[in-house]
């Protein structure tokens, strides 16, 4: 049983996750750039966010709806347990979801060299979910 909050999802809307995932992520691409590293970093965990749902909805035809998003990775966990990779890629989301609410809620920026580690794990999330929603063919 998941933990946290989920919901059902239909796996052909699988896409439109990984669709979410891209853009987040050509935002974190292009604040980089720009050394705009707290909106980097927050862009770059929604696209993790985004491909980890991917991940869930084309495995589990599930997502995670809870307001933390640790549960988000609770699940890519519990449905990608049989996939190659995916105990690495769930390792990178909870690495990407510990600087979250630093960021965020409390009087801390982030540096250069976490806007662009943010952006190298988003991006293995990314390609890696876009690999196994390719797979399933939906």
């Amino acid at each position: 049983m998941p933990r946290g909050k989920t919901v059902a999802v239909a796996r052909r809307e699988a896409r439109m996750y990984l669709r979410k995932a891209g853009q987040f992520l050509e935002e974190a691409q292009e604040a980089v750039a720009a050394e705009r590293h707290d909106a980097c970093l927050l862009n770059a965990i929604h696209a993790a966010i985004s491909a980890a749902d991917a991940v869930t909805v084309v495995l589990a035809g599930r997502r995670s709806a809870d307001p933390d998003h640790q549960r988000a990775a609770d699940l890519l966990e519990e449905t990608g347990a049989s996939h190659l990779q995916a105990k690495e890629r769930v390792r990178q989301l909870r690495a990407l979801l510990s600087r979250k609410n630093a960021v965020e809620y409390e009087s801390r920026r982030a540096t250069a060299r976490e806007a662009r580690d943010s952006v190298e794990r988003a991006t293995r999330l990314y390609i890696w979910a876009a690999e196994t929603v390719d797979r399933a063919r939906v």
